[in-house]
């Protein structure tokens, strides 16, 4: 279930999870360079539905919960790099 979490531990997540995507897709950008509140998709990254599979494999396995495609959320969940953060701030078992 979903929890509440403080702006404070998303915050200390963005640079690991910023991290994560950098290595899991092999891009050329530093952890800084990924915009917290902008896009992924599209316009913002860049990411697409590959990349969003992929990711979405890594953070399975670094934080023990899964992302499951028919999630209704998942549009939400990877809208941002502070929105991805924070479902894993409240979703992680790891």
């Amino acid at each position: 279930m979903s929890q509440d979490i403080s702006p404070e531990t998303v915050a200390a997540l963005l640079p690991e999870v910023a991290e994560l995507i950098i290595s899991a897709l092999n891009l050329e950008l530093t952890a800084a360079e990924i915009e917290p509140d902008a896009p992924l998709f599209g316009d913002g990254l860049g990411l697409d539905s590959i990349d969003i599979l992929e990711l979405a494999l890594v953070i399975s396995k670094r934080y023990g919960f899964q992302l499951r495609s028919d999630n209704e959320d998942n549009i939400r969940i990877f809208s941002s790099l502070r929105t991805l953060a924070s479902h894993i701030g409240a979703q992680r078992t790891k």
